[in-house]
């Protein structure tokens, strides 16, 4: 993980160096569209209010959880003591992207949605709300952190989600092997080179040419940014879009040139 002045230096270059956001000088009649109707909808739907209400409720929450961490500088079988509150503070993503989220579903419509990295619920439910025809299907490593996720979840009578326990190692190619494609990924769990890279391999299997995969944190390490570059790289992939916080991975086989994108959010 960088240090906060590295990460800072990081987001300062990209800042300055990216597109405006605004669609300016964007050759490609999909990324401008993508940009003009997603990135840059000021929309507040309704459902935004009762999921912010939530976030409240969660920043002040000191119920004791005893969680165990599978995620990246974790040791296997460790455990930890974190009141839900502490939880919030540093997993929940901020309403900004957690609202693109949804505009992201809004927009392209997916039928079936999967996120690695359920957390407390918070951007599952940004996701099943802004299309309540689609399944969700979300996964969580920690027992104790999903069962809040549940309580969430069922408190905003989202009835459109189906929540796995487990570490995705053991819980994702059960997942696929079900799915005869997967259209919208969210990808927030272990953020770590190998395991993310290999996560993108087996969902690669059920992706089509309208499947859209959002990474999270593909900054956040040395490790991620290398993740990154191998994804853009992939001989499958046609389009991204980076964001700095998250990165977006499009498969558009119409796309004869391979593109990049750097965007201002």
């Amino acid at each position: 993980m960088y240090s906060k002045p590295q990460l800072a230096l990081k987001y300062l270059s990209y800042y300055f160096t990216a597109s405006n956001g605004k669609g300016h000088g964007i050759h490609s009649p999909f990324v401008f569209n993508l940009v003009t109707k997603v990135l840059n909808d000021k929309s507040q739907y309704t459902e935004f209010e009762k999921i912010e209400l939530l976030r409240k409720q969660l920043l002040s929450n000191k119920t004791i959880l005893e969680i165990e961490d599978f995620g990246a500088g974790s040791v296997k079988g460790s455990t930890k003591k974190r009141r839900v509150q502490q939880i919030a503070s540093v997993s929940l993503k901020p309403k900004k992207y957690a609202q693109l989220l949804y505009k992201l579903v809004k927009y392209v419509k997916p039928k079936t949605i999967l996120e690695l990295g359920t957390s407390l619920g918070l951007t599952s439910a940004y996701l099943a709300s802004a299309n309540k025809e689609a399944q969700l299907i979300t996964i969580e490593g920690a027992p104790s952190i999903a069962a809040i996720a549940k309580e969430n979840l069922d408190h905003l009578q989202l009835q459109n989600v189906h929540l796995i326990t487990g570490n995705f190692d053991e819980t994702l190619e059960t997942v696929l092997a079900k799915k005869s494609a997967i259209d919208f990924v969210f990808i927030d769990g272990n953020h770590r080179k190998e395991p993310t890279l290999r996560y993108f391999e087996q969902l690669l299997k059920k992706s089509t040419e309208q499947s859209l995969f959002v990474f999270d944190d593909i900054h956040w390490s040395r490790d991620m940014n290398e993740a990154w570059t191998t994804i853009k790289n992939h001989s499958s992939v046609t389009l991204t879009i980076d964001l700095f916080f998250i990165g977006l991975v499009f498969f558009r086989k119409e796309q004869k040139v391979k593109q990049h994108f750097t965007i201002r959010f």
